[in-house]
């Protein structure tokens, strides 16, 4: 594998593992998609990933996800429920974007990286959930969850077609968490 491609499959997984912290099923949905159509290559121990049962049950997953996240109080629920499961959907996707390495690499990779970005992602989101939740009596939850499932589509989607600029848009998104999270800290 060359430099490039390594680089290629560590953005493509960092891409998706950071929309698994927005909404766990719609990457994966998003991902199986794309292997089954041909326009990913998966490694070869996540081709389950790409056959038409994965699709069919992420389907269903996603659309019980996003209609869930609708329902003022399950909201919240979710996400404490979402968050290890986000941090665990993250380093699979990532493990199964990278193909040609070495176990450990791949693995320590997908860990370190994919893990971490899908939990930063789903802590941010849980803790924008909870000052909606907050300061609107959960009136503005259905806007955050609106637009936690359009950027976990389109952050999918980027991965997919584009890696490296998904990958620029996990870091401008990580610095603007860590400067809002901060900036809240401060305030207390």
């Amino acid at each position: 594998m060359s430099g490039h491609d390594l680089a290629l499959s560590i953005a493509l997984g960092i891409g998706l593992a950071a929309a698994t912290g927005l909404r766990i099923f719609l990457p994966m949905l998003v991902t199986s998609v794309a292997a089954y159509t041909g326009h990913l290559h998966l490694n070869d121990s996540f081709a389950w990933l790409g056959s038409v049962p994965a699709m069919t049950t992420f389907g269903v997953a996603a659309a019980a996800e996003l209609l869930a996240y609708y329902i003022p109080a399950v909201d919240n629920l979710l996400d404490a429920v979402a968050t290890p499961l986000a941090v665990v959907a993250g380093t699979v996707l990532a493990a199964a974007v990278m193909t040609d390495l070495s176990p450990v690499v791949k693995w320590s990779t997908a860990i370190i990286a994919g893990g971490s970005v899908a939990g930063l992602t789903q802590g941010f989101t849980t803790l924008i959930r909870a000052k909606s939740t907050l300061l609107t009596a959960g009136v503005g939850n259905p806007v955050v969850a609106t637009a936690e499932a359009g950027g976990a589509i389109l952050m999918s989607t980027v991965a997919v077609i584009a890696p490296f600029v998904a990958l620029g848009a996990v870091l401008i998104i990580a610095w603007l968490a860590v400067r809002t999270m901060r900036k809240w800290l401060r305030q207390r």
